[in-house]
């Protein structure tokens, strides 16, 4: 059987699946449920130091389907932070783990760019007895108004200023959790890396409207006939996450370790993101579209996966695909060489083929000694 555990600086996960910050990690009841489920870890709701000025609405979720059918393909939330009071959450990270001691809690953490906020929240979830922290510098709709989120993720200076502050104070884990509503997603990866953050993640949900209504001309999620852009996630988003997931894979020191995510609903969707460098990969939608018990599919498929291509652990193959990504200059120099190694095989007698003789042999005629028309 293969070792499908991950090492993450000092957290050891059972397995790579964690539940992503989000609804599916909005109390202790949900966050154990997904614990007695199998998931390795759980990045919980994210936090901030006055809960009272979230005010979330209702409906927040909008749905994209399929043409053909009712799949869902594409989810829109409009979602704020959690709206529980920080004093609850310490209580309830401290239940957590007496509950859960093996199991990986890691605490989302958004606040105003002011150093004392940031390193109060910190200390205050670290005493609590959280195993991690993830920086919510990327929630695409979430207080911009306020400069938090992702507002303050597309500037790279916060970044490193803010990764500064929590690395400076705990020595756990701290990952700073990328927007994908920038130009290059490596810019404020690096800055998080040079202010101290251990590792990335990414991608947070890109910014949309999933639609309008034809009938009352109102774009969705409709909130008393209005609304706002939104955070798109399901499976629509997983090849733009790919390819970021992929780009941060190529690029960052191999000590800085990559949580990956964005449209994850089964076991070969996560091995992707294993294949191009991510240590464990985030889920939210799917959980909320399907329940929690999905990630025993996603642990026997990566056994599967492993056994089948006899993999003992996980480093056995992570980051492998990375190697296969190259420029197009170089793909065009692949085919020109390919073309000419085939036509090489043309030398030898057995290959000769009395239908293509006059192909082969042009083949085998230098361009200078060929005869002309």
């Amino acid at each position: 059987m293969p070792d499908i555990s991950v090492q993450v600086g000092s957290m050891k996960f059972e397995n790579p699946f964690v539940i992503a910050s989000g609804p599916p990690g909005t109390n202790r009841q949900m966050i154990a449920k997904a614990f007695k489920e199998g998931w390795g870890g759980v990045v919980a709701k994210t936090v901030c130091l006055e809960a009272n000025k979230i005010n979330n609405v209702a409906p927040r979720y909008g749905k994209l389907k399929s043409r053909e059918g009712s799949e869902v393909i594409g989810f829109q939330n409009i979602e704020l932070i959690s709206d529980r009071p920080i004093e609850v959450w310490e209580k309830e990270f401290r239940q957590l783990k007496d509950e859960f001691p093996k199991k990986m809690l890691i605490a989302s953490i958004m606040e105003e760019y002011s150093e004392e906020r940031w390193k109060e929240l910190t200390q205050r979830c670290e005493a609590a007895g959280v195993d991690g922290f993830e920086l919510n510098l990327s929630c695409p709709h979430g207080l911009p108004e306020r400069g938090m989120g992702g507002a303050m993720g597309q500037n790279a200076e916060m970044v490193e200023n803010v990764s500064r502050w929590v690395s400076s104070t705990t020595k756990k884990p701290v990952w700073a959790k990328m927007t994908p509503n920038i130009t290059d997603i490596r810019v404020p990866a690096r800055c998080a890396v040079n202010g101290g953050a251990t590792g990335i993640s990414a991608i947070n949900t890109i910014l949309s409207v999933v639609g309008i209504n034809l009938k009352t001309l109102r774009p969705m999620p409709t909130v008393e006939g209005y609304s706002l852009p939104g955070g798109y996630s399901c499976q629509a988003v997983r090849p733009i996450a790919l390819r970021m997931v992929s780009e941060l894979g190529r690029s960052l020191p191999p000590h800085i370790t990559i949580s990956g995510m964005g449209g994850v609903e089964c076991a070969n969707d996560a091995i992707q993101f294993i294949l191009f460098g991510s240590h464990t990969v985030q889920v939210c939608t799917a959980a909320m579209l399907q329940g929690f018990g999905m990630v025993k599919e996603m642990i026997s498929g990566l056994e599967a996966f492993m056994e089948e291509h006899n993999f003992s652990t996980i480093e056995d193959f992570r980051g492998h695909s990375l190697q296969y990504l190259t420029t197009h200059s170089d793909l065009v120099t692949r085919q020109v060489q390919a073309k000419r190694d085939r036509a090489g095989q043309a030398a030898r007698d057995n290959e000769w083929d009395g239908d293509k003789i006059t192909h082969q042999s042009a083949a085998l005629t230098s361009e200078a000694d060929a005869p002309t028309k």
